[in-house]
């Protein structure tokens, strides 16, 4: 597990690719109730992808470090853009993060989410407790 998360809060599927600075993930929208219905979740949702993205990437930085996985921190979202109101259950998306910014615990993550008709995009402010100390040289 490269995530502090459990349960039906992962909403994560799988890893696609990842370096020092990005993550590719792919998903698939459940019907599971916890965020929306049957048939849709909201698209402010995205911000949730996005963050776990960027929170599998810092896991898998710890991970390949040695390190033990800290929780990480969504301080803010930048320049949400969104051109949808739901997403529809069962799509599948892809969710890419790349570090634009930082390396000592506060940094920016350009954001994107793909799929179907979507296209979504940010830029998230995180904190990484501990983050200096697991960069892999």
């Amino acid at each position: 597990m490269i995530m502090p998360h459990a349960g039906i809060m992962v909403l994560l599927d799988k890893v696609l690719s990842y370096d020092q600075q990005s993550m590719v993930v792919k998903t698939t929208v459940r019907n599971d109730g916890l965020f929306g219905n049957e048939q849709t979740i909201p698209a402010w949702l995205g911000i949730e992808y996005m963050a776990q993205t960027v929170a599998a990437h810092g896991g898998m930085m710890c991970y390949l470090a040695g390190k033990p996985i800290n929780v990480g921190f969504l301080v803010g979202t930048r320049r949400y853009n969104c051109n949808i109101a739901t997403f529809k259950v069962g799509t599948i998306l892809t969710i890419s993060v790349e570090r634009v910014m930082g390396d000592q615990g506060l940094c920016v993550f350009f954001c994107q989410v793909v799929g179907e008709g979507i296209d979504i995009s940010a830029k998230l402010n995180v904190y990484l407790p501990g983050e200096k100390n697991h960069a892999i040289n």
